[in-house]
């Protein structure tokens, strides 16, 4: 149903389901202007007994005077009140990271006494815990909400906390390289690894590092479970797929501003972001707790790629539109020619003038061509566009989520969906 919203995000298909509840003495319309002849291309109109001569004569509402309060664009509470998890359970994960760091340096001393060792830790503490933890936090909460009451062991907790670093690791893996391949300057608001003096190009070997670090930890706590190739299998399967999504996504980026369209979008997101974000730390809970029904896994992993799809739509918004003291970077998608939502959008509504500007200066580094594109931006009224977006796809995840006919508990996917949803970073 949610891949649906996605496949017609062309405004004309996907604003028309905006519903607007004003009573029924009025009917008010959706109206799309394909290109930039008002002010803010959103808008929606009221249809009287007898229709307008003209638009001038049209009683005009901006969804920008409009109070919504489910966006992203006008929501203030900070991040952090919307956490899914206790400050105690933050403060407990955080507390195993310094057992992560001396399991990976113990095994490096095994072949370097020194040298290796004290900069691997120092490339684990810099890159793996100072993000906001969501995935990992994900697999403790999945597991916790899954395990059978006599199965919420310190052991069996502790494991969990053990996994969802892996998850993290494996998460600033891509990181690392993604920033490099970018040429991303901050990250986690601080510079990218790459861009410390003396890493730079040492960092592609750090990922490396980090990446193969997730292998010793689950061989070290896990190869005496039953489920342990499980976890191997998942965590190689998700390293490929997301390989194959930053090879689509950079191949892209290389293409002619007009080649972006929706399907190749959704690709990207689903193999690059989807799948080891969302996916990943639920699976691996599954397995933990004993799923084996394949029925259950792929409706799991229907639901988590749609919720996917939302959260990196509001990613390549908060790229162009958020503030880098709050996200914690400085956005390039539009320096790097990123195949995103709002370039796709843009390219379904601009007129020609509008597709020569996006072709003369999407993907330049100079910044009044990237200035031009953000107000191409808001002249097509994507701001608000994006509102409607990110409203009408949060209520259909929710009605996926609620048409699950057996699986797993649907209070996981609305926590999961609670961190994500008007988020500002």
């Amino acid at each position: 149903m949610f891949s649906s919203i996605i496949k017609n995000s062309s405004l004309q298909n996907l604003t028309r389901q905006l519903l607007v509840r004003a009573g029924e003495n009025q009917n008010y319309v959706r109206c799309i202007s394909k290109s930039s002849e008002v002010n803010n291309s959103d808008y929606i109109t009221i249809k009287t007994a007898k229709p307008p001569k003209s638009c001038k004569d049209k009683q005009q509402i901006r969804l920008k005077k409009v109070s919504r309060t489910l966006s992203t664009l006008n929501y203030t509470l900070p991040v952090a009140a919307q956490t899914t998890v206790s400050k105690d359970e933050c403060r407990d994960f955080m507390a195993v990271f310094p057992d992560i760091v001396r399991d990976l340096t113990d095994f490096s001393k095994k072949y370097d006494s020194k040298l290796a060792s004290q900069w691997f830790a120092r490339v684990l503490q810099y890159n793996v815990p100072n993000g906001k933890k969501n995935r990992g936090l994900a697999t403790v909460l999945a597991y916790k909400m899954l395990a059978k009451p006599d199965e919420l062991t310190e052991e069996n907790v502790r494991l969990a906390h053990y996994l969802g670093w892996c998850v993290e690791m494996l998460q600033a893996t891509f990181l690392i390289i993604d920033d490099i391949m970018d040429g991303s300057l901050t990250r986690r608001g601080q510079l990218c690894w790459y861009k410390q003096e003396d890493v730079k190009l040492i960092a592609i070997n750090d990922a490396i590092m980090i990446e193969n670090g997730v292998y010793h930890i689950l061989k070290k706590h896990f190869s005496e479970k039953p489920y342990y190739l499980k976890l191997m299998e998942k965590f190689h399967e998700v390293f490929f797929i997301t390989s194959l999504g930053q090879s689509l996504d950079v191949q892209t980026a290389t293409l002619d501003v007009t080649k972006f369209t929706m399907d190749r979008y959704k690709r990207i997101v689903s193999n690059k972001t989807a799948y080891y974000t969302f996916y990943l730390p639920v699976a691996l809970a599954m397995d933990m707790t004993g799923f084996k029904d394949p029925e259950v896994f792929r409706q799991t992993r229907t639901i988590l790629l749609e919720i996917g799809q939302f959260f990196q739509a509001q990613d390549d918004f908060l790229d162009c539109f958020g503030d880098p003291e709050v996200t914690g970077k400085i956005g390039t998608d539009i320096q790097d020619g990123k195949c995103t939502w709002l370039s796709v959008v843009c390219m379904q509504r601009a007129s020609e003038e509008q597709k020569d500007i996006m072709k003369k200066c999407y993907g330049s580094q100079n910044p009044d061509d990237v200035a031009r594109i953000k107000k191409l931006y808001e002249e097509l009224g994507l701001p608000t566009t994006y509102s409607i977006y990110e409203e009408e796809s949060y209520n259909m995840i929710k009605t996926h989520i609620q048409q699950i006919s057996r699986g797993l508990p649907h209070e996981l996917f609305f926590k999961i969906m609670e961190k994500i949803y008007r988020r500002e970073s």
